[in-house]
């Protein structure tokens, strides 16, 4: 590896190149820079000007000597449930230590007095901000899975903007106290791949208000104003399911959820990595072409009931993978258009397509403090690709993957060309540690379906992007999201390769987390990687009478505890939390 050049050392002041670097001016997608404006047909060089253009618009450094920021970290302090039975509400509990991993390598004593930084950032995944009255939504399938429909999903771009401004009150790292360079979303930043929900996400990132409605600009028109048992209606007197369960009636919720909102828009640089339910409509078809789906997505007509014996039976076509192109999905919504409820059409539902998504992200209007593009170049709108590496710090670089299969299904996989891209990168950044950032996990890239743009391209599973990353060993960690679940995965391989594969749990589903990550040097052949887990600004204890932006973003977080059929251990034990990650310094 090259010399170290640390963002922070123990007494010491920032190291200026390190912070400039670390601030996502340098972009390596196929050795060009990023792309400064959508139109440019070829991306732009970095200069040292355009480098210190996009430092000035990134956080300050805090002024040497750094000490560790836990403040709104889950190390300070963690939601958690009330004893008692039913709806279950939250409250201040107690933090979560810190557990150190020595699978890998193990750790020297000392190390903290002679550890330097090398960078540190935040990961946000699985968003999953939701047009809550999207006409393509599978919420009926709730009357075969209990959890195929989340009381909460009317909240999510209220809940995402309190995470927004949680992130944007961390002063530091919670370690090494290294300022925070940037953030990367890992994919699942949509739900149902229509352009509202894009906006929305692009909004909460960069900053602007959002009113999180479509359709009638006066009125919430879905399932939760429906008056069918199967869902909560908060406003009705209606005794639903939910409220059967102990769920409030709350007056004024629906009005409150399509209210205009603001996002402050993170204060440092962020990333995206794209997720299949940014790529394919409802996460799992690729039915991009399909007029009659798209008709039905902007149009007045909605599907709200089916029988339990229909939802099982489009339901295990999905989860078995039996309908990728979403024809049989096409059969069944044509057969119950009788049963269709009338909404208001909104052109603004469109699925968008992975062009779109990229122009979307080059758009000046959502570049909030940058980098141009978020990792994203005209570059890859040339091409057609959607994945790309940038320069983290002096001894770090990113490398951001697309594992979604174009050919249908949630689970992933990558062609061929990106897999000889990805050696490539790493070989020609040998003297760089190497973080990847993608999707989905090593265990759930299963799905090899060929790319319809790409017939001829064969498509790589997990197993062989974990062998391919185990062969060099500047690579420190793989940093993904998909499971909604904590996990850290320690790898290794006989070449001598070894490195952290780290998950994160979603901001949908509870307990509702994003994750800091330092990466330090510890100057005794080892390198230490802690992570820090984060929830979002809003307070752990609620108010039903509080619908206002925050009330409405802690009301999130405690409906998501009690949705029904929601899994209890998505929090991970406490290795998959807050820990210190060692291995040796390849």
């Amino acid at each position: 590896m090259s010399r170290t050049r640390s963002v922070a050392g123990s007494g010491q002041g920032i190291h200026r190149r390190s912070v400039l670097a670390a601030s996502g001016a340098v972009a390596l997608s196929a050795g060009v820079g990023y792309a400064l404006r959508p139109s440019d047909s070829q991306a732009a060089t970095t200069t040292k000007e355009a480098t210190e253009a996009v430092a000035a618009s990134s956080r300050q450094a805090p002024a040497a000597p750094l000490a560790p920021y836990t403040k709104g970290t889950t190390v300070a302090s963690v939601a958690t449930p009330r004893s008692g039975s039913g709806y279950r509400r939250l409250g201040d509990g107690p933090g979560w230590q810190r557990v150190v991993r020595s699978d890998l390598a193990a750790p020297k004593s000392g190390r903290t007095g002679r550890r330097t930084a090398l960078a540190a950032f935040v990961q946000l995944t699985d968003l999953h901000i939701i047009d809550a009255q999207h006409p393509l939504r599978l919420e009926y399938l709730r009357s075969a899975d209990i959890h195929a429909w989340r009381p909460h999903e009317a909240l999510t771009v209220q809940g995402a903007i309190a995470l927004v401004e949680r992130i944007n009150a961390l002063r530091g790292a919670p370690v090494t106290g290294s300022p925070l360079h940037f953030a990367m979303t890992t994919g699942d930043n949509t739900d149902n791949n229509a352009k509202s929900e894009l906006e929305w996400f692009l909004k909460i990132m960069s900053g602007g208000r959002i009113t999180p409605n479509t359709g009638d600009p006066r009125q919430y028109e879905g399932v939760q104003n429906s008056g069918l048992k199967q869902y909560w209606q908060p406003d009705a007197a209606l005794r639903d399911s939910d409220k059967q369960v102990g769920f409030p009636h709350l007056d004024g919720f629906l009005k409150a959820a399509v209210r205009e909102v603001r996002s402050p828009g993170l204060n440092l640089p962020w990333y995206s990595t794209v997720g299949n339910h940014d790529s394919l409509p409802m996460g799992c078809y690729a039915s991009h072409g399909d007029s009659y789906l798209t008709e039905l997505a902007v149009g007045g007509k909605k599907l709200m009931n089916v029988s339990a014996a229909e939802a099982q039976r489009l339901l295990t076509l999905i989860k078995n993978a039996g309908d990728p192109k979403g024809v049989s999905y096409h059969d069944f919504l044509k057969s119950h258009a009788r049963a269709m409820r009338s909404v208001t059409p909104d052109e603004s539902r469109a699925p968008f397509t992975p062009a779109e998504y990229l122009r979307a992200h080059l758009n000046p209007a959502y570049q909030g403090v940058g980098p141009a593009g978020h990792g994203y170049s005209s570059a890859n709108l040339d091409a057609g690709t959607q994945y790309y590496a940038f320069r983290i710090s002096d001894d770090v670089i990113g490398i951001s993957l697309d594992t979604t299969d174009a050919g249908g299904h949630y689970e992933g996989s990558i062609g061929t060309a990106q897999l000889k891209w990805l050696e490539r990168t790493l070989k020609e950044n040998k003297d760089s540690h190497a973080v990847i950032f993608s999707h989905h996990t090593s265990k759930t890239m299963t799905n090899t379906r060929r790319d319809p743009a790409r017939p001829g391209e064969r498509r790589h599973t997990g197993q062989e992007v974990l062998a391919l990353l185990g062969g060099h060993r500047n690579v420190l960690a793989w940093v993904n999201g998909h499971i909604h679940k904590n996990v850290i995965t320690p790898h290794s391989t006989s070449s001598g390769g070894s490195f952290w594969e780290i998950s994160t749990a979603s901001h949908v589903d509870y307990p509702q987390l994003a994750r800091i990550i330092e990466l330090t040097d510890n100057k005794d052949g080892t390198i230490s990687l802690f992570t820090t887990l984060v929830e979002s600004s809003a307070p752990h204890r609620t108010d039903f009478s509080d619908l206002s932006q925050t009330g409405l973003a802690a009301l999130y977080r405690e409906l998501s505890l009690n949705a029904p059929g929601a899994k209890a251990n998505l929090g991970g034990d406490p290795k998959d939390r807050n820990t210190e990650l060692v291995l040796k310094k390849g």
